[in-house]
């Protein structure tokens, strides 16, 4: 019996399902098959699936293009089942932030929140940022909230049975926890039929907030497991080593399928090649130098290969956006103004005597009566004033009162969002970029359309008119004004694409510019040549990328680099000597089984100064003839 028949088996016996499956075994096209063959079988019925990005949604909907099917992401489908009830969304807020063991805090200045706190507002919002004391909640907010509305509510629990007779959650292992309890304990509570179907792979949750053990339903018989074992995606070598580090019992052999892309035209499967290259020599262009002389590999074919790093920070200087990086990631008086504010709260969380000071008072004068130090014991302050640059970004600030200062807020999500977007998208829950990259991101889309000679879809998304062949001769030349723009500075970007109507300024820039004017002065000046190399590198017009980001895709050739940077939740050393804290140990494996399994054809490990043991390790792992030293 094979995996569609034996879920739907469980389906006609009114029983939830789990569909366990190794990489490149073909989850999202059992997803797709179980949904169709659910929509043939009970055609007066209505099917839910979440799923975790923007981009995954759209792939389902191409797929199952049916009324009877709804598609969205989890927030989106969890804010959606319970926004109307604002009555209950109120109460709920308010007794979790009088929960000391919930995660949801209201400030009401140290005092049980009342009753009537939101009576004022009228309704609850879902939006990017959190100000819960105004009634805006954020992405965490809505995870946290409809656990306990779905707990304690069991009207919710038989409006979304009535609604959907089935339910399935494609990625399940990025799931957070309270989800799956939503789905399998709290709407048990319900009389109502309905079947819970989740699709994943437990080696893929690489994401901290994901379910972590879904066992535990399963031992609990809340959930039947079907596994599915074949590899349709990966040669001979890639699933025997993806074998070696897997944890769950789960072996994957080839697929028996003929037609599958791991198989070659005489219906035996490819084989592969592995290697495990290390150097005393960090410089990754000696390691390309070698993979292009010896194995032919192009690093400017970035749709056949992919070179994988953990973070964005490790890529920013290699994919030349180092410099908005540093705006976005290190700003060290953001930082200074963090510290301050979670000195606060901390003092409040644990009942310490609060430092009282005026919040009006210069964000200077602020600093002074805080004296943060550092593990040197030196002011934070000294230090900053001590560099010139610093001193700079300092001065900006000194005299703006801390009130104002505490809304700046800076994230590397609001310049390198990790979810590619449509125009549609950029509205829509879940886009974390801020308003000045979005409008960054519209000019050089425009700058591509009109590149790709897409002219229609380019007149479209600007003011741009043409009504005589002198217009077009203009047009080209704004163009390559805009594409060759040499050492223009963002600012000078932004305003010559809006004088020459190619991407006019709105009213979020404006806003922008004047709600968040440290930040623009800071972006303003960098180069806009490096903006488009962020364009190029989160467009995937690069060959490098995240180890995080690549979940879901496949490349012909791979290389891993085995670099922890300065994160503490990897180890990649203990990784190989199994040793250490067992959550970063999993952690770590989990994420390099994935990099591992994206290869359709070649995968190259490169690891700097390793150990003799890691040596024995790798030697077992890819096979002795395998590991090489350059």
């Amino acid at each position: 019996m094979n995996e569609l028949q034996q879920i739907l088996e469980h389906i006609g016996n009114d029983e939830n399902f789990l569909l366990s499956g190794g990489a490149g075994s073909g989850k999202t096209y059992s997803l797709v098959q179980v949904i169709k063959e659910v929509i043939k079988q009970h055609p007066a019925e209505k099917v839910f699936c979440m799923t975790y990005t923007n981009i995954a949604v759209k792939e389902i909907e191409e797929r199952v293009n049916h009324k009877n099917l709804d598609v969205s992401t989890i927030h989106d489908f969890l804010w959606d089942n319970i926004k109307h009830f604002q009555k209950e969304i109120k109460a709920s807020l308010i007794a979790l932030a009088n929960d000391p063991d919930s995660k949801i805090k209201i400030d009401n200045d140290g005092d049980p929140v009342p009753d009537n706190f939101f009576d004022a507002i009228k309704e609850i919002e879902y939006k990017e940022y959190l100000k819960i004391n105004n009634g805006i909640i954020s992405h965490d907010e809505v995870i946290w909230l409809s656990e306990y509305m779905f707990r304690t509510y069991i009207k919710l629990c038989d409006i979304l049975k009535d609604k959907y007779r089935f339910i399935f959650v494609d990625e399940y292992q990025d799931t957070h926890k309270e989800v799956v309890d939503i789905l399998l304990r709290h709407i048990r509570q319900s009389q109502r039929k309905n079947t819970i179907g989740f699709f994943g792979d437990a080696m893929q949750s690489i994401y901290s907030s994901g379910v972590d053990e879904i066992n535990d339903y399963i031992e609990e018989g809340l959930i039947k497991e079907v596994k599915k074992e074949q590899n349709r995606r990966s040669p001979r070598l890639v699933i025997e080593l993806a074998n070696r580090l897997r944890t769950d019992g789960i072996v994957q052999e080839p697929s028996d399928d003929t037609k599958a892309p791991n198989m070659q035209d005489d219906g035996t499967v490819k084989e592969g090649t592995i290697k495990f290259i290390y150097s005393t020599n960090p410089d990754l262009d000696l390691l390309r130098d070698y993979l292009t002389e010896n194995f032919g590999w192009d690093f400017n074919d970035n749709k056949r290969l992919k070179e994988l790093n953990l973070t964005h920070n490790l890529i920013a200087e290699k994919a030349g956006f180092q410099n908005l990086m540093a705006i976005y990631d290190k700003d060290p008086i953001i930082s200074l103004k963090s510290a301050i504010t979670q000195k606060i709260k901390d003092d409040k969380k644990y009942g310490r005597p609060e430092i009282i000071f005026d919040e009006n008072a210069s964000f200077d004068t602020v600093v002074d009566i805080f004296q943060l130090k550092n593990r040197q014991r030196q002011l934070k302050k000294d230090i900053i004033l001590a560099n010139q640059a610093d001193r700079e970004l300092y001065d900006q600030l000194k005299d703006v009162p801390f009130v104002e200062v505490r809304k700046i807020y800076l994230d590397k999500d609001q310049l390198i969002d990790d979810k590619k977007q449509t125009e549609d998208e950029e509205s829509k829950k879940g886009s974390k970029r801020d308003n000045l990259i979005k409008h960054l991101f519209k000019i050089q889309q425009a700058i591509s359309l009109y590149q790709s000679g897409k002219f229609n879809e380019f007149l479209a998304v600007t003011d741009y008119k043409i009504n005589r062949v002198q217009d077009k001769i203009d047009l080209k030349n704004k163009i390559e004004s805009l594409i060759n723009v040499e050492d223009k500075t963002i600012e000078e970007v932004i305003n010559e694409a809006d004088r020459d109507g190619i991407c006019v300024t709105d009213d979020k820039l404006e806003r922008f510019i004047r709600e968040k004017e440290y930040v623009y002065n800071r972006v303003k000046k960098v180069k806009f040549s490096e903006f488009q190399k962020l364009f190029e590198y989160l467009e995937g017009r690069t060959p490098f990328t995240t180890q995080h980001k690549t979940k879901g895709d496949e490349f012909d050739n791979v290389l891993v680099i085995l670099d922890n940077g300065d994160w503490t939740q990897y180890n990649f050393e203990n990784l190989f000597l199994e040793n250490g804290s067992e959550s970063v140990l999993k952690r770590t494996q989990k994420l390099f089984y994935v990099c591992c399994t994206r290869t359709k054809e070649n995968l190259v490990v490169f690891y700097h100064e390793p150990s003799e043991a890691v040596i024995e390790k790798a030697k077992e792992w890819f096979g002795e003839e395998n590991v090489i030293e350059i």
